[in-house]
C-alpha cells in the first residue's frame, strides 16, 4: 500500500505546510482510519484526511467532539486498522480518559496535536509548547506514553510514519507534538523513496486461538509486548480499561495482577530507552553552556547557538526530538561538563523540569520562557546565552 500512496501523492517536491505533512506522512505509513472533530490550527489535517482516505479505501469519520473522535479511532485499531486523530490543546484535554484506556489495552493510535495558546480557548490562531507536560502526565495513573516533536515540514512528515511505528511496535498511543508554527508553515517537503520507507505492524497473533491470551507475552518471542489478534479474526479477545490478567478478564483487587501489569506497560517501552530516545547535538565539545530546545523553538536556538560561538562563547546545542520518554541518564551525561543549560520554550517552562532534575543540584538550569503566540527570535535566545556569560 505504501507504494501506492507514494506513486499517488505524484510529485516528488512539495511545497506543503505542517499539517499537510501529517497527511501525507500518514497515508505513506498506511493509515486508514480517522476520525476528528474540526479545530484551529488542526483542522487542515481533518480536511486532508477527508480528501485522501475514500481515495485509498479507508474511512473518514467526522465525529460530534474530541471524546467520540479518540474513542472511535481506538475502536477502529482494535479491528487492526491503523488509526489516528488530529487535535489542539482543548480537544486533547478532552481525550485524556480514552489516551490512558489506550495505555492499558494496549491499542496503538496516533494523536497529533498542533498546540495553540491556552488555557482553554486561548489563542486558537497563535503558536505554543504549553501541552507538554499534559502530553505525558494528562491521564491519571502511571503508564507510559511516546511523544515526538518535529523542528520543520520536512520532519513533521518523517515523523508522522515513525510515530504509527513506534505506536505499533509498542501497543502505545503516540502523541506528535506540533504547534500553530509548523502546522501552517509551508516549506519544500521531499517524499522519500519507496526503498527507504519503513513501514511497521503490529505483532500478529502466530499460536492458534485456542491457546492464545490477549495480553500475554512471549509466545514466540521474548518481548513485553503481546502480540496482537484483531477483532474478527476468528480469535476470543477481551478489552477493558480495568486492571486485567493475561485473558483480558478484570482482576481488580489482586495487587500483584496490578503490579505486575502496570509495570509491564511502563517498562515495555522504557526498557528500549535508547531505541526510542531520538535527538541531535551540536557544538558539545567544549560547550559550558548548552542550549536545550526541541520543536518549532530549535530553529532561532540553533541560530543563536552559531551567533554566540562567532562571538567567543563556547555554547552547545541539543535538540530533543523525542519529547517522552525522557531519558534521564543520557540528558545527565550529556549535560555533565556544562555549568549552564538554558531552556528556551514557548511556554512558561515545562521541559525545565525534567531538564533540572537529570543534572542535579550544580549545574545551574535557565528557562528561557515565550508566550503570547510569537516564537523565540535568535536574538531572544542570544540574550541569555551572553546574559548568563556576563
Amino acid at each position: 500500500m505504501t507504494n501506492d500512496v507514494i506513486r499517488l501523492l505524484g510529485k516528488k517536491n512539495l511545497f506543503i505546510q505542517g499539517d499537510d505533512a501529517v497527511v501525507y506522512g500518514a497515508l505513506i505509513a498506511d493509515c486508514r482510519f480517522f476520525a476528528g472533530y474540526p479545530i484551529t490550527p488542526a483542522t487542515e489535517v481533518a480536511e486532508g484526511m477527508a480528501l485522501w482516505m475514500p481515495r485509498l479505501g479507508g474511512v473518514y469519520v467526522q465525529m460530534e467532539d474530541e471524546i467520540a473522535s479518540i474513542a472511535a479511532v481506538i475502536g477502529a485499531s482494535c479491528t487492526g486498522v491503523k488509526s489516528m486523530t488530529a487535535t489542539s490543546g482543548p480537544g486533547f484535554s478532552l481525550m485524556q480518559e480514552c489516551i490512558g484506556y489506550s495505555c492499558m489495552a494496549e491499542i496503538p493510535c496516533v494523536i497529533v496535536n498542533v498546540q495553540r495558546g491556552g488555557p482553554s480557548t486561548g489563542q486558537p490562531t497563535e503558536a505554543a509548547q504549553g501541552d507538554v507536560m499534559q502530553a505525558m502526565w494528562g491521564t491519571h495513573g502511571d503508564h507510559q506514553i511516546i511523544a515526538l516533536a518535529p523542528k520543520s515540514v520536512q520532519e513533521t512528515l518523517d515523523l508522522t510514519i515513525e510515530a504509527f511505528n513506534l505506536s505499533e511496535d509498542y501497543r502505545v498511543p503516540v502523541i506528535l507534538l506540533l504547534d500553530a508554527e509548523i502546522g501552517h508553515m509551508r516549506e519544500k517537503v521531499v517524499l522519500p523513496e519507496i526503498i527507504n520507507v519503513k513501514v511497521d505492524d503490529r505483532v500478529p497473533a502466530t499460536i492458534g486461538p485456542d491457546k492464545y491470551r490477549p495480553y500475554r507475552t512471549g509466545f514466540t518471542r521474548t518481548s513485553k509486548v503481546p502480540e496482537f489478534a484483531p477483532f474478527g479474526s476468528g480469535y476470543r479477545t477481551y478489552v477493558t480499561g480495568l486492571t486485567h490478567d493475561k485473558r483480558g478478564f478484570p482482576v481488580t483487587t489482586s495487587a500483584e495482577v496490578h503490579e505486575e501489569l502496570v509495570r509491564r506497560l511502563v517498562e515495555k517501552v522504557q526498557d528500549d530507552m535508547d531505541i526510542i530516545w531520538y535527538h541531535e547535538d551540536s557544538f558539545l565539545e567544549d560547550a559550558e553552556i548548552i542550549v536545550v530546545s526541541y520543536g518549532t523553538t530549535a530553529r532561532p536556538a540553533v541560530s543563536a547557538v552559531k551567533m554566540a560561538r562567532k562571538n567567543g562563547i563556547k555554547v552547545g546545542h541539543i535538540r530533543l526530538i523525542t519529547i517522552w520518554p525522557f531519558h534521564y541518564e543520557k540528558m545527565k551525561e550529556v549535560l555533565k561538563n556544562a555549568h549552564t543549560v538554558i531552556v528556551p520554550e514557548m511556554n512558561l517552562g515545562q521541559m525545565v523540569h525534567p531538564i533540572r532534575e537529570a543534572v542535579g543540584k550544580n549545574t545551574k538550569v535557565i528557562s528561557a520562557p515565550k508566550i503570547g503566540g510569537a516564537i523565540h527570535t535568535p536574538y531572544d535566545i542570544l540574550k541569555f546565552i551572553e546574559g548568563d556569560k556576563n
